[in-house]
C-alpha cells in the first residue's frame, strides 16, 4: 500500500452491496486509495443486510467483516466519537461517518448520501 495514497472512509452504505463492497476493497488493495471505516460502520451495514436478507447469518457477515479487516491493514479508524457533538449535519445519524473522516484524515467520504 502506497502511503501517499489517498485516505478514503467508506460509508455503510456503499459496504451493504456485495459487488459495491468487493469493487471498493479491490481498488484498496491495489493501492489506488487507503479505504478506512469504523466498528460503527460495520454494524450498520450488517445489520441492515441481516434484516433484508434472511438468508444471510450474523457469522457470515461477521467473516466478512473480519476478511475486509485482514484485508486492509489501518482500515479501522479509532477514537472519533469526541468529534461527533460539534457537527451538525442534515441528518444527526451521519454524524459518525464526518467524525470517522475527521479522525482518520480521510481525504474522501465515499457514500450514496446526497
Amino acid at each position: 500500500m502506497n502511503s501517499s495514497s489517498p485516505i478514503v472512509l467508506f460509508d455503510a452504505c456503499v459496504l451493504y452491496p456485495a459487488p459495491v463492497r468487493d469493487f471498493l476493497l479491490q481498488l484498496s488493495v491495489t493501492g489506488l486509495f487507503r479505504a478506512r471505516w469504523t466498528k460503527d460502520i460495520h454494524n450498520e451495514w450488517i445489520a441492515n443486510l441481516l434484516e433484508s436478507r434472511p438468508d444471510l447469518n450474523l457469522k457470515q457477515l461477521e467473516r466478512t467483516r473480519d476478511l475486509m479487516n485482514l484485508a486492509v491493514p489501518d482500515s479501522l479508524v479509532t477514537g472519533y466519537e469526541s468529534h461527533i457533538p460539534s457537527l451538525d449535519l442534515p441528518d444527526p445519524d451521519d454524524r459518525h461517518v464526518l467524525a470517522a473522516a475527521i479522525e482518520g484524515n480521510a481525504e474522501t467520504i465515499v457514500t450514496f448520501n446526497l
